[in-house]
């Protein structure tokens, strides 16, 4: 019986070492992937320590290598091709590992709060407009869609939740909305293979993206707390840490953003934060200053003020101030009383054609919404002047105008008049001689009454900076 238990035991042992010495992938490499094309792509994972990795993909002769470390852990980059597939990966430690049906294409990290997460599918009692047009319509393998599953750590992760699928009905269903139509067009319009990486968690603060190194220099510390914190959207690092890490370094074009909700009760930090976050993503992905096109805050009746619209200006001033990147806005969601705008679908492509012309260079429409450019007081009136495309012209759509507000120098707003001229408004008041100053949509549930003839609206806005209460 010795002699059995002995044999028995060694057997175990054996087929514990040919299980250890299988290379292990992360979710992120897994059948159906998106990599991205002309690129040197990362790729990484487990396998015995100091051990002689190698990797053989299909569209290549040429067969790279690299060693684990004495952890076990490996990492080296792959050259990829232009567009095309599908293909397979073959990694191997003496035993094979082969990832099937893959492509080369347009790859692009979806990130944010509940607004970004929302799917096809919407929320209870919310839905998407065009869900089911779109959901119906989605069969396409040129779109591949990976989920990062909701989670939350207090140290860094290597690995997440997920799965790489096609985009068809039963994947799409569950998909991000503003992230499945912001990848729709762009495979559209490009004829690109695309694929999306949603990160995101609904009532996520921008700091619950930063890691320590990012939120140096705020007022956010890193809480002494444990994996079970139930406030993980609030608190800081915590889903980097679980979300965001396990996928950084993946070969990806940019990235686009929908959040901001949850930091409207502090807006005069938003921007230094937003800025922050996108320069520490840029370090650690460490591919340059790749895109990042992100979207205003809605109209919402937080009923706190003016908060939402402090919120909106610290958006678009840090859409000024980070380098490769653009805002699109969204005054016309119509959703005051819910915070989930059904209207998803222009949100997405808003997104699209931020990136189809400042990324894709496809030229000969308008992308973005006109921004203030500059103000000039004349005599009773203001008049100001609009930074907009190819001397694109505004629009009420022949509705009056009611969102603006005039002050003089007492700081005391009344209702104005505002008529378009070309790129122009001018605004004026009876009751205010003297004006100085300019408010357009400045509360919190206000709606965008201007548009460009191409139906992109004009941010809330004001002319002065003075102390709001």
């Amino acid at each position: 019986m010795k002699h059995i238990a002995l044999i028995l035991l060694a057997l175990l042992m054996t087929a514990s070492t040919i299980a250890f010495a299988v290379v292990r992938l992360p979710s992120i490499f897994s059948n159906n992937m998106m990599l991205q094309q002309n690129a040197n792509v990362a790729i990484w994972g487990y396998a015995k320590p100091i051990t002689k990795i190698s990797i053989q993909p299909s569209w290549s002769n040429k067969r790279d290598s690299t060693l684990s470390d004495q952890s076990g852990k490996w990492k080296t980059k792959v050259s990829t091709p232009p567009c095309g597939g599908p293909f397979t990966i073959t990694i191997s430690d003496g035993q094979p590992v082969t990832i099937n049906n893959v492509l080369i294409g347009e790859v692009w990290i979806c990130s944010g709060q509940s607004n970004m997460e929302m799917p096809i599918k919407g929320f209870v009692n919310q839905p998407v407009d065009g869900s089911m047009d779109a959901m119906v319509h989605s069969k396409n393998k040129n779109i591949r869609l990976f989920t990062v599953k909701r989670n939350a750590k207090t140290t860094p992760q290597d690995d997440c939740q997920g799965s790489w699928s096609e985009a068809a009905p039963e994947s799409v269903y569950e998909f991000s909305a503003a992230g499945y139509f912001f990848g729709r067009m762009l495979n559209e319009i490009t004829r690109m293979p695309v694929g999306l990486i949603n990160v995101s968690l609904g009532g996520s603060t921008v700091q619950g993206w930063m890691n320590p190194h990012a939120l140096e220099g705020t007022d956010y510390l890193i809480p002494a707390i444990n994996d079970s914190v139930k406030s993980w959207g609030s608190t800081p690092t915590l889903l980097f840490n679980a979300m965001l890490n396990p996928v950084i370094g993946y070969g990806m074009r940019g990235a686009i953003w929908y959040q901001g909700e949850s930091n409207h009760k502090r807006p005069e930090n938003y921007a230094l934060l937003l800025e922050k976050m996108v320069l520490e993503w840029r370090n650690l992905w460490g591919i340059g200053e790749f895109p990042f096109y992100f979207v205003q805050i809605a109209p919402y009746r937080y009923n706190d003020g003016v908060n939402s619209a402090l919120l909106r200006e610290a958006q678009l001033k840090a859409s000024k101030t980070i380098p490769n990147a653009a805002i699109a806005i969204n005054m016309d969601a119509n959703s005051p009383d819910c915070i989930h705008p059904s209207k998803k679908k222009e949100v997405g492509e808003r997104l699209a054609y931020l990136a189809l012309a400042k990324t894709y260079h496809v030229k000969g429409f308008q992308y973005s919404s006109p921004f203030l450019k500059e103000f000039e007081i004349k005599g009773s009136s203001i008049e100001l002047t609009f930074e907009t495309q190819s001397g694109g012209k505004l629009t009420s759509f022949g509705k009056e105008i009611k969102g603006f507000l005039i002050a003089g120098k007492n700081r005391y707003f009344e209702k104005a008049i505002a008529a378009i001229a070309g790129n122009k408004i001018t605004v004026f008041s009876a009751s205010v001689k003297e004006p100085v100053a300019v408010r357009y949509a400045f509360n919190d549930d206000a709606e965008s009454e201007i548009f460009t003839l191409a139906g992109l609206p004009v941010s809330s806005f004001r002319t002065d900076d003075w102390e709001v209460k």
